[in-house]
């Protein structure tokens, strides 16, 4: 097909090569000051204390994910064993770490409005036995935090976010990626900003920082200030500390590139989240009691990654004959997410349970599918989505 309507497109200009050139005068090529100075920006923009770049958003999960099994802090430390709540819609990299530092899923079904929680179902969900709540916000949206912080009240549950979709998205005047102990973002080249390959976390709480800088990099205590949260006070002596491991970590640094490249797109990152915003007005407005689709609704204010559409029953349209008229129009189209993860083999491997029926996560598993959004005037699509009918 001829494609008119992409998925993704890029927001690069001659700053990102310029800034690509900068890192090739240096030939300092792994992760330095470009890194460093982009996680200060990064975790200015979103209001943030600290914030640690990983080479992408499923490492940013992981390493999150690894920092509650390695803090001190015994309120937040996850053990083996331990029940976290997700979301049956998710990257699959949302769930893979939790299976893999032995903690136990229980799946709660979504919003067939916000695609996020159905908060209902989450309340009834959080047990005694809950230890934590991971909070995905879907294609740009925000969950209701709110409501979620009130579910937990003066419950030991800690909550983290994969924002890794979400980035610029706001609930209540405050950055998603915000609200959790830790939140995580992504800078793939199809999400808000592009890093070529990117990730982000971001924490107030500076022991966690220092556990992160130790986990992404070996586990040694190379990058650890002189007094840090994990071995106390370092050696003055570079050569000493240079192969010093005290936590089991990973290698998961960024390159100097993808941090140039963050701190020019960090600088663009408003206007293209404008731009974002004002395509997704456009859309809730253009497919208003649409016939055939029923689109995702907006908490607080979402920074649209993309446009959800679910197939509605009346037109007894299938998706497979919608999916091949929009390929026809032009359209690259792909699943909402995973649709519903909880129907993947993988999750035979993986330690969970389900609460209740996943009845939306089917839904949109059987009857969903998503465009692109962009940073530019998209109105031809819109226009083109609006005026499908059965």
């Amino acid at each position: 097909m001829t494609v008119r309507f992409p998925l993704a497109t890029s927001s690069w200009d001659d700053a990102e090569l310029a800034a690509l050139q900068r890192v090739i005068a240096s030939d300092r090529y792994s992760m330095g000051q470009e890194v460093a100075r982009f996680e200060r920006e990064f975790a200015a923009y979103t209001g943030s204390r600290f914030a640690v770049m990983v080479n992408s958003g499923s490492s940013a999960n992981l390493v999150m994910v690894a920092a509650l099994r390695y803090t001190q802090n015994k309120e937040l430390r996850l053990e083996p064993g331990d029940e976290v709540i997700v979301p049956a819609v998710s990257w699959s990299t949302t769930f893979y770490p939790l299976h893999q530092y032995g903690l136990k899923m229980k799946f709660v079904d979504i919003d067939l409005d916000t695609l996020n929680y159905d908060l209902k179902a989450l309340e009834e969900a959080v047990t005694d036995r809950t230890r934590a709540i991971m909070a995905v916000n879907l294609l740009g949206n925000p969950n209701d935090f709110d409501r979620i912080r009130a579910i937990i009240g003066e419950r030991d549950i800690v909550l983290i976010e994969d924002n890794c979709e979400s980035m610029g998205a706001t609930f209540q005047g405050r950055q998603a990626g915000t609200f959790g102990v830790m939140g995580t973002y992504s800078s793939f080249f199809s999400h808000h900003i592009s890093t070529m390959e990117g990730g982000l976390v971001v924490t107030d709480d500076e022991e966690l920082y220092h556990v992160l800088l130790a986990l992404r990099a070996h586990g040694w205590t190379r990058n650890l200030p002189k007094n840090n949260h994990v071995t106390g006070e370092k050696s003055d002596d570079p050569f000493e500390e240079s192969f010093r491991f005290v936590l089991p970590g990973y290698n998961l640094r960024p390159l100097e590139m993808s941090g140039a490249l963050g701190l020019e797109q960090l600088k663009k990152l408003p206007e293209l989240i404008k731009g974002r915003q004002a395509n997704g007005q456009r859309f809730v407005e253009a497919m208003r009691d649409h016939p055939v689709f029923r689109v995702q609704q907006e908490t607080g204010n979402s920074s649209w990654f993309g446009f959800a559409l679910i197939i509605r029953p009346e037109p007894g349209l299938t998706r497979r004959q919608v999916i091949d008229r929009f390929d026809e129009l032009g359209f690259e189209t792909r699943p909402i997410v995973s649709g519903n993860f909880t129907k993947n083999p993988v999750l035979q491997m993986m330690d969970h349970s389900l609460h209740g029926q996943m009845t939306n996560a089917d839904n949109i598993d059987r009857n969903g599918f998503f465009i692109g959004n962009h940073h530019y005037d998209f109105s031809e699509a819109i226009d083109t989505v609006k005026a499908f009918r059965a």
